[in-house]
């Protein structure tokens, strides 16, 4: 049987948005820029892209490195990546050569187990919903750009990276903020439900005031997101009816 979990802290309430994030949660094989994602048994392409830069001045990309910059976005990541790995490298140099790298990896990004399913799903029920990333709008499109019809069924797409009204990354809460301001029935923060598998995504959304379900990956220290409203291991898992939304059909 597959554990799903909840903080006792924490008690369902009834929503009517949805946010995602991206990577890792909808996406396999992607990272927000600079930030881990999970995707099972596979390479993330991102640390591909990351270890192709570094692996030229004798580094390793590891786990560790990435969980310390799990949802920053741009400067703050990149900067963040020098120090830890004393790269001979400015910031804007290691970001350039790294998105160098994203036509050659990012593309072959693929759909998260139960990701279709459900956004389809409530799409069909007509619950608002949209994706809230770190990433930049030209990684967001370039991820994306095998599943266009998928990722056209969102209200809006908040590309934290670049967007001017999201001032702080992960864990801050900006991003989420921005992005229900942006439903067009505006939804107060608490009737929001955000989907994440970062443990700052759990952060941002919680001190956005919004509950949140965290889809781990199994490599991600469980504690870092024990506050998180529940606790799943798969988008398969999701019941929406727990927060009053349409369940889904068995």
């Amino acid at each position: 049987m597959n554990k799903v979990s909840c903080s006792a802290k924490v008690a369902f309430k009834k929503v009517t948005h949805v946010i995602f994030d991206l990577d890792g949660l909808l996406l396999a094989g992607t990272f927000e820029f600079f930030a881990i994602c999970a995707v099972s048994d596979t390479e993330p392409l991102y640390t591909k892209a990351a270890q192709n830069v570094v692996g030229k001045y004798g580094k390793t990309y590891t786990y560790d490195i990435k969980q310390r910059v799990l949802g920053f976005t741009g400067a703050d990541a990149a900067k963040q990546v020098i120090k830890l790995l004393d790269l001979p490298l400015t910031w804007e140099e290691y970001y350039n050569l790294v998105k160098e790298q994203y036509p050659l990896v990012m593309s072959d990004a693929s759909l998260m187990p139960g990701a279709e399913r459900l956004v389809r799903h409530f799409h069909s029920k007509q619950v608002p919903i949209a994706v809230a990333t770190s990433s930049g709008q030209d990684t967001y499109d370039l991820k994306v750009s095998k599943h266009k019809s998928l990722f056209s069924l969102f209200s809006h797409v908040v590309t934290g990276g670049t967007d001017p009204e999201v001032e702080r990354g992960k864990p801050s809460p900006d991003i989420f903020l921005v992005c229900a301001s942006r439903f067009k029935d505006k939804p107060k923060p608490e009737q929001c439900l955000v989907f994440e598998d970062a443990p700052n995504g759990v952060q941002a959304a919680l001190g956005a005031g919004m509950q949140v379900v965290w889809v781990p990956d199994k490599q991600t220290d469980e504690n870092l997101g024990k506050m998180a409203t529940l606790k799943l291991n798969s988008l398969d898992e999701v019941k929406p009816e727990l927060f009053g939304l349409p369940p889904l059909k068995q």
